[in-house]
């Protein structure tokens, strides 16, 4: 069978490594886990399933992941990008064990289970992801949110899936996202203001991404968080979905989509009252500071 390294990111994640490793030992050549200073057992069970396990200070998700890429530069066969939090299920396990086509990458179903309930409405679930790619061809987009595999090459798809679902509580899911809404509002500051980061165009992330930076991002603050949650609770059924799913929905749908909306316009407000540059504003709002980010993107560039 063809080597197959999975990469898998970690912090804190002794609740679900065990799990992630497991529904990859059907096909995985390789198990790569890189931590970037785990306080748990993390490191100690995912050594303990079979995993190699790496150290590396966090950046962002992608700098993190293409970190791993380079560990494995120049070796054959595929690469499975998965999170901490996710399986694959068996079906996409004996899929992938059976062979894979002559194809660069490959886009499969994800899944996504809140509080333990599946997501099945909202045009949310299933969605179509790229993360399975040949070595060497693919690569993460340099974001800050909301970041796509890319591969040089054609893209394929299998019908299997993997499933995200978390066992933490709210509160940590509240948190998280609270930090993923101000790196969502530096992507659109970058746009807007074309402050130095890195900032690739849509490639593989297709209509999504043009939608989003094209339409959505065009329409007044607040006012979009209303429509969007509209679309997906409304339209797209999710008010039909069990309890703990119509939560994901409005948290996911309206709450961290209007939080994102109220921290862009607190950083924008900042500036204007203090008379002062985006990186500034972010670093004094958000506490995000840039410099070193757009130093390595100038260095890159150059």
């Amino acid at each position: 069978m063809t080597p197959i390294t999975v990469i898998i990111l970690t912090k804190d994640e002794a609740m679900h490594i065990a799990r992630a490793i497991a529904s990859v030992q059907a096909f995985a050549s390789r198990v790569l886990v890189v931590d970037s200073g785990s306080s748990d057992a993390t490191v100690q069970l995912a050594r303990a399933a079979g995993a190699e396990v790496l150290h590396h200070g966090w950046t962002t998700h992608a700098g993190q992941f293409n970190w791993a890429l380079d560990q494995i530069t120049g070796q054959p066969g595929w690469v499975l990008r998965l999170d901490a939090d996710e399986v694959v299920t068996p079906a996409l396990a004996a899929q992938i064990a059976q062979g894979l086509p002559d194809v660069a990458g490959l886009r499969l179903r994800r899944h996504i289970h809140f509080l333990g309930q599946p997501v099945r409405y909202g045009g949310v679930c299933p969605i179509r992801v790229l993360r399975l790619f040949r070595n060497g061809t693919g690569w993460c987009e340099d974001r800050w949110m909301d970041e796509h595999i890319v591969v040089d090459g054609d893209v394929g798809d299998l019908q299997g899936a993997i499933i995200d679902d978390n066992h933490k509580p709210l509160d940590w899911w509240v948190a998280k996202h609270n930090g993923y809404a101000s790196r969502e509002v530096i992507d659109i500051l970058n746009q807007r203001h074309q402050i130095g980061l890195a900032h690739p165009g849509p490639q593989q992330a297709g209509a999504k991404r043009w939608i989003k930076q094209n339409l959505y991002n065009r329409l007044p603050g607040g006012l979009r968080a209303g429509l969007y949650f509209f679309y997906r609770y409304v339209v797209r059924l999710g008010c039909l979905d069990g309890r703990q799913a119509r939560q994901f929905h409005i948290l996911q749908g309206f709450w961290y989509r209007y939080l994102v909306d109220a921290k862009l316009a607190e950083v924008e407000r900042y500036m204007t009252a203090q008379n002062t540059g985006v990186v500034t504003a972010i670093r004094d709002v958000l506490g995000i500071d840039l410099v070193a980010d757009i130093r390595e993107t100038r260095k890159d560039a150059a």
